[in-house]
């Protein structure tokens, strides 16, 4: 029986990984081993990474509600703010409020009258 030769696998799985390594400094980009290393640790980092983009986004949002609820009335702080929401039925989120604080500001305000209301 004939021997079998891997030779067109392997370098096309090598071939795959350079090519994830491309712009990388030094033996990272152009050898295979490092280059292997380099690609699952920056695969790493990308996953870890997904995960704190959404936490870093929700504290962003945290803080820019606050400000605006406390331009619109210096005594009512962010968690009086989001219970008065709650006790007054107001189901929107933080991304949206933040949104609405940036760039509605009456439609804010409104909303801040509504949940200071709802904590009388």
């Amino acid at each position: 029986m004939s021997r079998v030769k891997g030779g067109t696998v392997t370098h096309a799985r090598h071939k795959k990984i350079t090519n994830q390594a491309k712009g990388y400094y030094g033996r990272r980009k152009n050898t295979f081993k490092v280059a292997a290393q380099a690609v699952d640790k920056a695969n790493q980092y990308a996953t870890r990474d997904r995960h704190n983009r959404k936490r870093n986004f929700r504290a962003l949002w945290i803080q820019r509600i606050n400000a605006a609820v406390r331009n619109h009335d210096e005594a009512l702080t962010y968690s009086r703010f989001i219970n008065g929401l709650t006790l007054a039925g107001i189901e929107v989120d933080r991304k949206v409020l933040a949104d609405l604080a940036v760039h509605e500001p009456e439609a804010f305000g409104v909303i801040v009258s509504q949940a200071k209301a709802a904590l009388v």
